[in-house]
């Protein structure tokens, strides 16, 4: 048995200030627990859901609270997939399915901080290499996450993932809860959205997409206009929780316009650009009772997560676009949040 030569580093808090935004973020999960940004008066207020100390992410508390997911973000039918003609199980913790990653996914290991910036565009580079069936997926993967403010009020994600012995799916995932009035005021349901997607991929009772590509307009799930969320949220079960196919949002330097999302008492807006083919679009309907920063209490649809990513199950999918990568290739995908009063 090799005993590696290397100290686990160990969780801790990091900051990026421009003096206009402050983002508090940790190398455990990748993890935003804290987003300051100015609302109509100039008054800072933390935009995202999360804890005070890491105490509660390193207990598990958090239900994937600001962090990245992977290998494989949202669910894997039964956690099985075929590849190159061999068979893998991936670990079951949803239901039937397996989700964001296995038991012990990438939101739930302690990266490494390779750089971290500061300056007008404060950055923070963070690293894993992911082992050969760790979590039943194939290959050993290098991984890098980026965080920068690239200006007074705009957020970037750069996410990669290579791949150095075996084709393995990559898709990961930003899963920060948002709740652009304040962290602690309640319910998203007055907020408005605007969602650049024409389709969803409709699920099956274990959320599991059907393979179909289903038009929203008519339907509850229609936001290609803005919309308050808690306009027909009734309509769909416990709330949102579903991947929209984005594909009607103009381009701008390589990124597709995703989402748009604004709370009318704040002002407060976040436009949020990818290069990712999916949105995942979750109402936090499984929050429930979460004690969170300074006391609040966390209920359901008290944030909304806007992930984007490779559509779900798309593996076990061959009309979604692939997930997979090969050695020498690279996943890439980028995130830009940019926000604004109006």
């Amino acid at each position: 048995m090799v005993i590696l030569a290397m100290a686990e580093e160990n969780p801790q808090l990091f900051e990026l200030n421009n003096g206009t935004m402050k983002l508090i973020v940790s190398n455990y999960g990748c993890t935003i627990t804290s987003l300051f940004i100015p609302d109509k008066h100039g008054n800072l207020g933390d935009v995202v859901l999360g804890f005070d100390t890491l105490e509660p992410y390193l207990n598990r508390v958090a239900p994937y609270f600001g962090c990245i997911v992977g290998r494989v973000a949202n669910r894997t039918k039964e956690g099985k997939f075929t590849l190159n003609g061999i068979e893998y199980t991936l670990p079951i913790n949803n239901g039937p399915n397996s989700l964001h990653g296995g038991l012990k996914g990438f939101d739930k290991v302690v990266w490494e901080v390779a750089e971290h910036k500061q300056g007008d565009n404060p950055s923070i580079t963070f690293k894993y290499r992911a082992r050969d069936g760790e979590e039943g997926y194939p290959g050993d993967l290098s991984v890098t996450a980026t965080y920068t403010l690239t200006s007074k009020t705009t957020l970037r994600l750069d996410m990669e993932a290579v791949p150095e012995n075996k084709p393995t799916p990559v898709s990961l995932a930003q899963h920060t809860y948002w709740n652009l009035a304040g962290h602690n005021s309640g319910t998203i349901l007055d907020h408005t959205a605007q969602i650049f997607a024409k389709h969803i991929t409709p699920v099956d009772q274990t959320q599991i997409p059907t393979g179909e590509i289903k038009p929203v307009e008519g339907t509850a799930f229609d936001f290609t206009t803005e919309k308050k969320i808690g306009a027909s949220i009734h309509e769909v079960g416990i709330g949102y929780d579903h991947n929209y196919v984005l594909d009607c949002g103009e381009e701008k330097a390589g990124l597709k316009h995703a989402v748009k999302l604004k709370d009318p008492v704040s002002s407060r807006v976040v436009n949020l650009w990818t290069n990712a083919p999916g949105l995942q679009f979750y109402t936090a309907n499984y929050v429930n009772g979460i004690v969170g920063k300074g006391g609040a209490v966390y209920g359901k649809h008290s944030a909304v997560c806007l992930e984007t990513q490779g559509f779900p199950n798309a593996i076990n999918q061959p009309n979604f676009p692939s997930v997979v990568v090969q050695p020498g290739g690279k996943y890439e995908h980028s995130m830009v949040y940019e926000f604004s009063v109006e």
